[in-house]
């Protein structure tokens, strides 16, 4: 035992009680012994719940053996009682050792006490370690539910984001319909950007959601830091509320690095509702970004950095601070401070795994009752920002005469396909869904060259339907859209065959249908053949 035997001893005689401790010193067993005389001094020694196992005497004159095994069934019946006593007949002994007691031993054979005291440290082990299994076990089923609500958010998050993915093409597909329609001079065109820019917010909200839930891979590229952070402002002091002074100080430079944006403001966002929480009150919080020169590895890493120039985020606060304790186990998941409805314990251990799943680390500094502060490192790039796959490129869109059947259960997002295929010179078959294509392509099946269809429909899904086509027509051109994440990656290794996320511009759908039908394939009429013999664009719809 690495802690002395607590024994609250009911014993008139100094002699008897420092006996005792010799015995269980001789026998290896430290033990504190507290004696007392009186019935007061008994029920005051356990109040102090400082006792681990009470030996008395039957015949004590200051309080007698049963008034004291009432006393200590009625507030301490879990602490082990043994009596010690000159005399006492066997139909005593029975009835006290029947009502619970734990042992009973005469003075004359006080030798005895060695091994009935081992028996109860040894059953008080088995004790501490079951009641340790059980806390282990209730902090096992507290993390599972934490899982399970997040597989439930995960599973929630796959559903909505096909949904307002679906939205999003449309908001993004008329907005930049328009943009491109409209003159640079219009007095409407200002508030069409701004509606096309909250469709990109909500799109990157889509996408943190998902990564969230782990729904979606992550898509490190180069990014400005400066200007993640300083876009990002806005929605932090929505966050953080009206009570918190936020300061955010950007470097003069540009500092660049190479990650996923979308888990960059996951990471600054757990920062700061971190960061809040510990600043109940109120308070201050400062969000500072500069470069960093490192010759040593922070002190939270998983591996050793290399030396070298960093992008230092410096987030720190005014708030309660964090203890030892605390803070050796803050970046363990699950670990919390808060009440089980307001943290999941999950906000820090993100942090440290997105930081060092991109080559990162962290120094963390803080006292209690005077705030945390936490340095954010990334390896800094110098290499130009990638351009976003969206942008628009300045240039008209290819023009094309083929005939397309676009098959998509949402009419909305197929009306928008439709009228921009149209206007481009394409002639579109439409259907809402996979068995009705299957009916409309038939009278036109020699002269389609591109299925275009969602994969996610009723009765017939986009991918049955195209092996179906395939069969009929083998050099039959494929393009997939989905708002679904599980959908990425269909049709990987096929040149014919092509898959675009929901939500996507118009410029996007443009140039994929066009790429792929400039590939090559046996029957096709190639772009910019001659064409006089060719109908004019229209669209054929099922009545």
């Amino acid at each position: 035992m690495t802690t002395p035997l607590r024994i609250l001893h009911l014993e008139t005689s100094s002699d008897d009680s420092d006996y005792l401790v010799t015995i269980l010193k001789n026998s290896g067993i430290s033990c504190v012994i507290h004696r007392v005389e009186t019935q007061q001094a008994f029920v005051a020694g356990l109040s102090e719940d400082l006792t681990d196992l009470i030996v008395s005497e039957f015949h004590a004159p200051g309080c007698d053996g049963n008034t004291a095994f009432a006393l200590a069934q009625e507030s301490a019946s879990h602490i082990p009682f043994i009596f010690v006593s000159e005399s006492l007949d066997e139909s005593q002994v029975t009835e006290l050792l029947e009502r619970g007691a734990t042992d009973f031993i005469s003075k004359g054979a006080l030798g005895r006490v060695i091994p009935a005291v081992q028996r109860i440290l040894k059953e008080q082990h088995e004790r501490d370690a079951r009641r340790k299994a059980e806390e282990a076990l209730l902090q096992y089923q507290l993390q599972l539910r934490h899982i399970q609500k997040l597989e439930a958010v995960g599973r929630l998050a796959g559903g909505l984001a096909h949904d307002f993915n679906n939205l999003l093409t449309v908001i993004l597909g008329h907005s930049q319909v328009l943009l491109t329609e409209i003159d640079e001079a219009h007095p409407l065109r200002p508030q069409i950007q701004e509606m096309h820019k909250a469709g990109e917010r909500a799109r990157v909200l889509i996408r943190q959601l998902l990564m969230f839930s782990r729904k979606r891979p992550s898509e490190a590229k180069i990014i400005s830091f400066n200007s993640l952070l300083d876009d990002f402002e806005s929605m932090l002091h929505r966050v953080i509320g009206e009570d918190i002074q936020l300061t955010v100080r950007l470097c003069q430079d540009d500092l660049r690095i190479k990650a996923d944006p979308a888990l960059v403001e996951q990471v600054v966002m757990n920062l700061v509702v971190n960061a809040r929480d510990a600043m109940p009150k109120g308070g201050r919080l400062t969000l500072d970004l500069q470069s960093a020169h490192l010759d040593r590895a922070p002190v939270y890493c998983d591996r050793d950095l290399s030396p070298g120039e960093y992008v230092k985020l410096t987030v720190s606060d005014t708030g309660c601070g964090m203890s030892p304790e605390v803070q050796a186990q803050m970046f363990k998941p699950f670990f919390t401070t808060k009440d089980e409805e307001k943290g999941t314990g999950l906000g820090l251990s993100t942090v440290f795994d997105v930081v060092t799943q991109h080559s990162g680390g962290l120094d963390v500094t803080t006292m209690m009752g005077e705030g945390t502060c936490i340095d954010v490192y990334f390896p800094r790039v110098m290499t130009e920002i990638d351009s976003s796959a969206d942008a628009s490129s300045g240039t008209p869109p290819l023009r094309g005469h083929e005939t397309i059947l676009l098959v998509e259960d949402d009419e909305s997002v197929r009306l928008l396909i439709r009228d921009e295929l149209c206007k481009l010179g394409y002639r579109v078959v439409e259907a809402r869904n996979g068995i009705e294509a299957c009916l409309v392509a038939t009278p036109y099946i020699g002269k389609l060259q591109l299925l275009l269809t969602d994969i996610v429909m009723p009765g017939m899904s986009g991918t049955e339907l195209a092996r179906h086509l395939r069969v009929i027509k083998p050099e039959l051109s494929i393009l997939f859209i989905s708002g679904y994440e599980d959908d990425v990656g269909i049709g990987v290794g096929d040149t014919a065959m092509a898959y675009l996320q929901k939500p996507f511009t118009t410029e996007a759908l443009v140039g994929t249908v066009r790429h792929l039908l400039d590939q090559p394939a046996r029957g096709r009429i190639p772009q910019g053949a001659a064409q006089g013999d060719l109908e004019q664009p229209q669209t054929f719809t099922p009545s």
